[in-house]
Parts: structure tokens; C-alpha cells; sequence
């Protein structure tokens, strides 16, 4: 776990590669009035986060540990409490928060810029709603079915569960990317 990086990231610097070549200048890691996101745009008060699938809980990659669960589903609720009060409390002094998954930057480089873009016209995405996976049940480890509770990152009340198969193939960027 020690060599996880966090900031300066291969999604973080392929997306900033794309914002340049189209001529947004950006600030990495600069202080914000609540926290430090990975890109800041600060004149147009424009925050970016390129979260990580496993860290953040992605409902379509996340993939939970098979020991210390209570340790990883510890670290997976704060990490999601964390990112739900930065950005609220980033949205209540006027700031538009942009949060990216870092499969996004890969598989659909063209419209995370587009989504950027848009921020500065002040538009909202049309996925308004931003899922987090917050814990995951083991429901039969012989057919390895779980089930996965999720909630919506701007508000925690509204709330889901799905069950399936367990998910253990890890999300990995393309070959050459």
C-alpha cells in the first residue's frame, strides 16, 4: 500500500495532458477553500476529482478485499463520507465539483473533457446521480454471490442495494494507454 500514489496519477496526468492540448490552464493540487482536488481551475472556481475505482467505491470495479473486511469497509465509508463533504461543501460556496472515475479517463477520455467544458458554461451533467458503493455482503461464498449497498454521493438518502455475482476482476487500463 505504500507505493499507491496519490496525486500526480497516470489517469490524473493523461487527463491534464488532454485539458492542455485544448487550452484550459489548470492549477494540480492546489488549495481550495475546503481541500486540495486534483485539478483547479481557480478562476472559473472549478474543482476536478479523478477518484479511484477501488478507493471510492465504483458500483461497476470495486473490488472488496477478502480479509480485513472491517478495515476495508471502515476505509471505503470514509473515504466516501470525505468526498460527499468536500463537494457538498465545495457546491455551497459556489464552486462546480466535476468527479471522474479514473476508468472514465481511459475508456471516454473525450467526454470527461466534454463534462469539464461544460462546467465552465455552468451546465450540470445529465448523470446527475453519483453512486458510491459503501459496503459489500458476502451472501454465499460457495456460488460467490454478494450483495453491494450503494448510496448517491449529494445525498446520502437515497440508497440502493444489488445483488449478484462477486465482482474479482479488478478494472485495468487498456494496453498502450
Amino acid at each position: 500500500m505504500s507505493r499507491i500514489r496519490g496525486e500526480n496519477t497516470g489517469p490524473e496526468r493523461r487527463l491534464r495532458s488532454a485539458l492542455w492540448k485544448i487550452g484550459l490552464r489548470y492549477r494540480i493540487n492546489s488549495a481550495t477553500p475546503i481541500g486540495r482536488p486534483d485539478i483547479v481551475f481557480p478562476k472559473a472556481s472549478i474543482a476536478v476529482f479523478v477518484d479511484g475505482c477501488f478507493w471510492h467505491g465504483c458500483p461497476q470495479h470495486y473490488v472488496r478485499p477478502r480479509t480485513h473486511t472491517d478495515h476495508w469497509d471502515a476505509k471505503l465509508r470514509e473515504n466516501v463520507e470525505r468526498d460527499r463533504s468536500q463537494t457538498l461543501a465545495l457546491e455551497g460556496l459556489g464552486w462546480r465539483v466535476v468527479r471522474i472515475w479514473e476508468h472514465e479517463v481511459y475508456e471516454t477520455l473525450g467526454a470527461v473533457v466534454a463534462r469539464i467544458r461544460s462546467a465552465f458554461r455552468g451546465e450540470t451533467s445529465d448523470a446527475t446521480l453519483d453512486w458510491r458503493v459503501i459496503r459489500v455482503e458476502e451472501l454465499d461464498a460457495s456460488k460467490s454471490l454478494e450483495r453491494r449497498f450503494l448510496e448517491q454521493l449529494r445525498t446520502p438518502e437515497e440508497t440502493r442495494s444489488e445483488e449478484g455475482r462477486r465482482i474479482t476482476a479488478k478494472w485495468r487500463r487498456p494496453s498502450g494507454a
